[in-house]
């Protein structure tokens, strides 16, 4: 047997046994997904898809704002597997929540034509826009009592903007919040936070982008493990309990990418991972937030109505 063929088998045989976080409903989310933001220009997006779920992933993340959830759908008609054993999960645009309930009822029926299934495992908001996002997560709350989405999260959110929806008298608390995780990219405070209101955190940009494989540290690690950079990226996800959402349009890749469960990280080696994380990070991951909050909402250039307390922790 090649490498090759040896490594799938064994990404396979882990997606298979993948290990899932409880949420707070008692629904069990695989504990590896497979991102399908920018997975290949379209129709070249269903072959990635295609690949994932080839070499055994089952938890999918889709959004509307990706423009390609028919393409999945199609990846997922041909897939021959069954709808029960995939986990769904899809985020509702900043421009949708903006227009009201009736806009979101219908992207939530376009998602759900696209992806060819009658409901969602999870929909979240993508992003806390100002003044609407608490009225547009009690739509969801409909939606969840009409048996479309079996849970309801949030994506993008600061604490303050999830203390002012756990506020607003909701009756379903978020079951998950995504976020960017990674050891450059580590807000200890905000997630602890979150993880004591009982929130669990799906990590995108778990790998970064691959723009710090050849970080010292990262790579000192690997070596001495026999991985590759991605691998302890992934592996650093597992161990503190995050939902690992790597991406990748080559299927070699989302083998290796899902090799993570066969190896653990030591103390030491956490402890100095989760150090990797510097203020110019946090300042322009202030940047981004800042701009995509207000990107679609604010009408005169100001903050008005936006809460800022992101720290290095």
């Amino acid at each position: 047997m090649s490498s090759t063929t040896s490594d799938e088998a064994a990404a396979t045989e882990a997606l298979k046994s993948c290990p899932t976080i409880r949420l707070r409903n008692g629904m069990e989310h695989p504990a590896i997904g497979f991102g399908t933001y920018k997975v290949g220009f379209i129709p070249a997006s269903a072959k990635c898809v295609s690949d994932a779920l080839k070499v055994g992933y089952r938890f999918l993340e889709c959004a509307e704002f990706y423009g390609n959830e028919a393409e999945v759908g199609k990846a997922i008609a041909t897939s021959g597997v069954e709808r029960s054993d995939l986990f769904l999960c899809s985020k509702v645009w900043t421009t949708t929540i903006e227009k009201g309930r009736e806009a979101i009822s219908k992207q939530l029926e376009k998602t759900l034509a696209d992806l060819q299934t009658d409901y969602l495992d999870l929909y979240l908001i993508h992003w806390p826009v100002p003044g609407h996002h608490v009225q547009a997560y009690k739509t969801l709350e409909i939606m969840l009592e009409e048996g479309k989405i079996r849970g309801i999260g949030v994506s993008n959110y600061a604490l303050e903007d999830y203390l002012e929806l756990k506020e607003a008298g909701i009756k379903h608390l978020p079951l998950v919040n995504q976020i960017e995780i990674n050891p450059f990219l580590y807000r200890k405070s905000t997630i602890s936070a979150f993880q004591q209101e009982g929130v669990v955190l799906q990590s995108y940009r778990s790998l970064r982008d691959g723009k710090a494989f050849d970080d010292g540290v990262l790579k000192e690690i690997a070596n001495a493990r026999q991985k590759s950079p991605a691998q302890v990226l992934g592996r650093w996800c597992v161990q503190h309990g995050f939902v690992y959402v790597p991406k990748s349009v080559k299927k070699s890749r989302m083998i290796e990418n899902a090799n993570v469960f066969d190896f653990e990280l030591s103390v030491e080696e956490m402890t100095r991972l989760d150090a990797l994380t510097t203020q110019n990070a946090i300042e322009t991951f202030k940047g981004l937030y800042q701009k995509c909050v207000n990107r679609d909402t604010s009408k005169d250039g100001t903050l008005e109505g936006v809460k800022m307390n992101i720290t290095a922790d």
